[in-house]
């Protein structure tokens, strides 16, 4: 008997999970201790060299509201981090280190948050320890732009005829398996699944339906991320592009081609076959 689908967020796969109608919510929030961190040490530095306790006060606050929001960014980044990041790819490794350089900024501020409530505290001390914040800061936010720009995670683009995206969980082991009905998907378009620790992409073309991995073997970008045209779909990191009926490579940086499934219709359904 063909097995059962769970249906999950009607979705692309490098589309946030954490958004507001296409809108990350992370880059929205990570902007603001952005600015009240680096106002932190700027109204420090101020109030330091013009020995004003105002600037002095005002850094305090602003140190507060920096980790206040510092954490409420983390929440999204996180749950981006857990399932909008292709697994086993460059972007995953480029998010946990801008996760752990965020987390060690973080631990800075709230160390000189602590430090600084102290009538002793030494001003110099807390401005080594803001700058040392700032500076990771910085190359966390370098990655978290790359992380962006150059693998889309977040990205919601979309191309021509794409359609509206779907993502299921395959509850079936192995064996044959219902995934879609003949006319769910518009030409060129994609259907993510999820079947134990692997993704499989459903995808139509001129020629009838066809599967193959979410993975490109260059960097481990998400195929269902990218475009598909003339049996042809291409990963958007890098622009490898693979014969989505055989599998192997006719374009690089890629020197691997990708795995197929076999899929075949019956009575209006689609069927993949699992091993």
């Amino acid at each position: 008997m063909p097995g059962k689908l769970f249906a999950s967020d009607a979705t692309k796969i490098m589309r946030s999970k954490a958004q507001i109608k296409s809108h990350p919510l992370h880059p929205i929030l990570v902007s603001f201790p952005v600015a009240f961190f680096t106002g932190t040490l700027l109204a420090h530095l101020a109030g330091w060299y013009l020995d004003h306790s105002g600037l002095i006060q005002t850094a305090y606050y602003l140190n507060a509201a920096g980790i206040a929001f510092a954490v409420l960014a983390a929440i999204p980044g996180f749950i981006d981090f857990l399932y909008t990041v292709p697994p086993k790819s460059s972007g995953k490794k480029r998010a946990a280190r801008h996760g752990i350089l965020n987390v060690l900024m973080l631990g800075i501020f709230i160390a000189a948050f602590i430090y600084r409530r102290n009538e002793d505290a030494s001003q110099m001390i807390l401005a080594f320890m803001e700058i040392f914040g700032v500076m990771l800061m910085m190359i966390a936010g370098w990655l978290g732009g790359t992380l962006v720009y150059r693998n889309q995670i977040g990205v919601d683009h979309r191309y021509a005829n794409a359609g509206k995206w779907n993502e299921e969980n395959i509850s079936q082991h192995t064996g044959e398996t219902e995934v879609a009905d003949s006319s769910e998907l518009k030409m060129n378009a994609m259907k993510l699944l999820h079947w134990k620790d692997k993704r499989i992409v459903l995808a139509r073309t001129e020629s009838g339906y066809v599967a193959f991995e979410d993975r490109c073997p260059h960097r481990g970008g998400s195929l269902a991320g990218g475009s598909l045209m003339c049996g042809t779909v291409q990963c958007p990191w890098h622009g490898s592009q693979f014969d989505v009926n055989t599998g192997e490579v006719t374009a690089g940086p890629a020197k691997e081609g990708i795995k197929t499934f076999k899929v075949h219709e019956n009575q209006g359904k689609i069927y993949l076959h699992l091993y």
